[in-house]
């Protein structure tokens, strides 16, 4: 990247490590694009993304899925499809043919949420465990129903983060959809202070969050509160670029750093 020229040592960024990194990760999440735009976009801008999500059940009527996880991969990229999918395949009491699938287009790791259907979050633990003895395993936290989220309480949110943690999960998604709106997010978009509060009190180890943040509102609060080194989520192919002018203070929300 131009940013790491001795051009732009004058401008004191902040220095961005090298994939895999182990903070400041952007996953990218994939709504169906078609596949050469796609293969464009991780041609072009791959070396700012760390993961893409294949959003929801979007995998299953993608004809070239294999196709776009294999670009990820040959970009060392990681690729995985968004925990709705794991969520299907469980209310339907198929886990089973859902691992068959990710092993078939040759995912090492997966999402587990329970974000749209009843299940406990002892119940969700227990997947992350046993899921985890095949695939690295990313979890989320939040509801996709705003108000559930909503009466999800400060504390709740952290023991539930906890929990997965200990059940084995690599990295813990905070939900906010892909439209910022709900999971740690209120309906008007701004991110819950309780919930953050609680967060940072917890001891938990912030580079295992992954926080989603579809919204250049969002990506600003974020950075502004933990710097360049958060990870942040859903984030639109079409905004890669202007996600990292945010980290490095090259935009006017974050003009001279972070």
């Amino acid at each position: 990247m131009l940013s790491d020229s001795p051009l732009c040592a004058p401008l004191h960024l902040p220095s961005r490590e090298d994939r895999p990194r182990p903070r400041g990760r952007t996953m990218a999440i994939d709504t169906g694009t078609p596949t050469r735009w796609f293969e464009d976009v991780v041609e072009s801008h791959g070396d700012l993304v760390d993961a893409v999500k294949f959003g929801w059940g979007t995998c299953l009527v993608t004809r070239d899925i294999k196709t776009k996880i294999d670009v990820c991969r040959s970009a060392g990229i990681e690729a995985y499809f968004g925990g709705t999918l794991f969520e299907r395949f469980a209310a339907a009491g198929a886990v089973d043919e859902w691992r068959e699938l990710c092993r078939a287009c040759g995912c090492t790791i997966v999402e587990i949420s329970n974000g749209t259907v009843v299940m406990s979050n002892a119940e969700k633990a227990r997947w992350v465990t046993e899921v985890a003895r095949e695939f690295t395993v990313i979890s989320e936290v939040g509801f996709k129903d705003g108000g559930r989220s909503m009466a999800l309480g400060a504390i709740e949110w952290v023991e539930a983060v906890r929990s997965d943690v200990s059940a084995g999960a690599s990295t813990v998604t905070l939900e906010a959809r892909e439209s910022g709106r709900s999971g740690f997010c209120t309906p008007t978009g701004e991110p819950r202070e309780d919930v953050l509060t609680a967060l940072d009190a917890s001891g938990l180890d912030r580079d295992r969050l992954l926080f989603e943040a579809p919204t250049r509102d969002l990506q600003v609060h974020l950075l502004r509160r933990y710097g360049v080194g958060v990870n942040l989520g859903n984030v639109a192919l079409t905004d890669l670029v202007g996600l990292e002018t945010l980290r490095l203070g090259l935009r006017a929300d974050t003009f001279g750093g972070v």
